[in-house]
């Protein structure tokens, strides 16, 4: 293996220099480096892949056992080994008829038992037969952190041209500020509150929900009637006051970064209906029989994921801008960050060895324009390569403001056709002396107007932003994750990197309430005391 990343290393090494322009003075080369899945396309011919670099590319995906990881994962082997799970998230999403086994079980039976149960539930609220003490439910405030308010908070927002239920609002933060601001100017009489917990003990999420039930006992005369759980701790729940009708639970072969397809998703079901989460479901599912039945070199979560390998652990470009020209997608560079840096930001290997090479890349952005006017300047001009991720649809929600959609569209071509191109410091000259600049300043100012350019970017090109196309967009980022951790080597589903901060929290609340600091180090030491009240 170490000989194949050697030669991948070296090859771009050699085309380091080459302008990603001039691979278009062959014909063809926007089709032959763009892939379809149904009406979705991602183009990533504005990159230094050229066909030798795309068969190195396949043929690492192909030695490395992603064929075989991938059929383990769907066929419900345990391949997250450092907690000896299944990975069965596709699960939630699977079709009617299908069957899908672990340990010898079929899981498919209990998750349809509780779809139902959530479609029963949504439709009571969404219709008023489940009714507040004040009335017909006009609110939702799901509480939760992490995988539990991440996808759900983001597909709810993506999905808002589809809202016609109660309105949905989320809160993550233990920073009492964010509860505060949610709830204020709510009903807590037409308020439902859904805690979301597996096990029912997070504890920024308990505390939440603490004062959320405190909040709402003001005015209600039993609150936990008003409350739903997404949780398997039956007994915590009960404890809490919430009825066995209004928990719903989901097994540990679904991670929380991928449960949005379940019960985590009852408030994004709240908001758009069954049949609507039923469409967001059959786009993840489309998603899920092309990364299963088409070959690698026409499979987008595939090449998707080498063009990741290819710029990150192969040209060492360190970090990768999510650059949705879709304000309703706003959320998903923050909830890719959680998908991709916490299933692949690790250093060691499946077997407990160090990784040979870096982990996964550092995942930030915004949606355009607004990032055109915040952060370009450093993707155009400055001293470091960050491969970017566009995004954009073909068509908006507001036939009235199409204007406004075909300017958006313009800047994020012209934007990816920029980090290519770039400007030369002739071309900047010339510029300049129309402006009438002469001499040293002509120089000077040139210089300041020169891009560097062959600055690669892929573009996924959507019809319109639906619950079906949507689900295929989280599908697809979902199983790139996962190819790139079979090419990386590494486990994908566990995260151990998280434990540790929690464990030291635990300890130092006691001590900022007046405990012991001597066994701090000085600088907690110093913290601590200049942080008590």
């Amino acid at each position: 293996m170490s000989e194949k990343w050697q030669a991948l290393r070296d090859h771009a090494t050699s085309v380091a220099r080459r302008p990603i322009v001039s691979l278009f003075e062959a014909p063809g080369r926007a089709q032959a480096f763009s892939v379809d899945a149904g009406a979705a396309r991602l183009d990533y011919s504005k990159t230094n892949i050229d066909e030798q670099t795309k068969a190195m590319l396949l043929t690492l995906a192909e030695v490395s056992g992603v064929a075989e990881k991938r059929a383990a994962m769907f066929g419900g082997e345990k391949i997250n080994d450092t907690e000896g799970r299944a990975v069965l998230h596709t699960a939630l999403r699977a079709g009617i008829e299908a069957k899908v086994f672990t340990d010898g079980v079929d899981v498919m039976p209990e998750i349809r038992k509780t779809k139902a149960r959530m479609a029963i539930f949504t439709r009571e609220v969404r219709t008023g037969k489940f009714v507040g003490q004040g009335g017909k439910i006009t609110d939702v405030v799901n509480i939760g952190i992490g995988g539990s308010d991440l996808g759900p908070a983001m597909v709810t927002l993506a999905l808002a041209p589809f809202h016609d239920g109660p309105r949905v609002h989320y809160v993550s933060n233990v920073d009492g500020a964010h509860i505060s601001d949610v709830l204020k100017g709510l009903n807590p009489e037409t308020t439902l509150v859904i805690v979301a917990s597996k096990t029912f003990t997070t504890i920024e999420t308990m505390t939440n929900a603490e004062t959320a039930r405190a909040w709402m006992a003001k005015k209600v005369t039993t609150p936990a009637k008003q409350f739903a759980a997404v949780s398997t701790a039956a007994d915590k729940t009960a404890a809490f006051g919430i009825d066995s009708t209004r928990v719903f639970g989901f097994e540990d072969w679904v991670g929380g970064r991928y449960s949005v397809w379940g019960p985590i998703g009852l408030a994004v079901m709240l908001a758009i209906g069954p049949e609507a989460f039923e469409d967001f479901l059959a786009g993840g599912r489309a998603m899920d029989d092309h990364f299963l039945t088409e070959p690698f070199a026409q499979n987008m979560p595939v090449l998707l994921a080498l063009v990741g390998i290819w710029h990150n652990q192969v040209c060492g470009h360190a970090s990768r801008a999510v650059l949705p020209y879709d304000q309703r997608l706003s959320r998903l560079p923050a909830y890719l960050q959680q998908l991709e840096m916490e299933s692949n930001g690790k250093s060691v290997a499946m077997d407990g060895s160090d990784l040979p090479t870096h982990s996964g890349p550092v995942v930030w952005g915004e949606p355009g324009t607004n990032g055109q006017h915040a952060f370009y300047q450093l993707i155009h001009q400055g001293t470091r390569v960050v491969p970017c991720e566009f995004m954009v649809a073909k068509q908006g929600h507001e036939p009235d403001l199409a204007h406004q959609h075909l300017l958006l569209v313009s800047n994020c071509l012209a934007q990816s056709e920029a980090l290519m191109r770039g400007r030369s410091l002739n071309e900047a000259r010339a510029i300049m002396q129309k402006k009438g600049a002469v001499g040293d300043e002509l120089e000077r100012q040139a210089r300041h107007r020169v891009f560097p350019g062959n600055r690669p970017s892929t573009t996924l090109v959507y019809p319109k932003l639906t619950p079906f196309v949507l689900g295929q967009i989280i599908a697809l980022y979902e199983h790139r994750v996962f190819v790139e951790g079979v090419i990386l080597g590494l486990n994908s589903f566990d995260q151990w990197g998280v434990e540790l901060g929690k464990e030291l929290a635990l300890a130092l609340q006691p001590i900022l309430e007046g405990g012991d600091v001597s066994g701090k180090d000085g600088s907690t030491q110093a913290l601590v005391e200049y942080l008590r009240v």
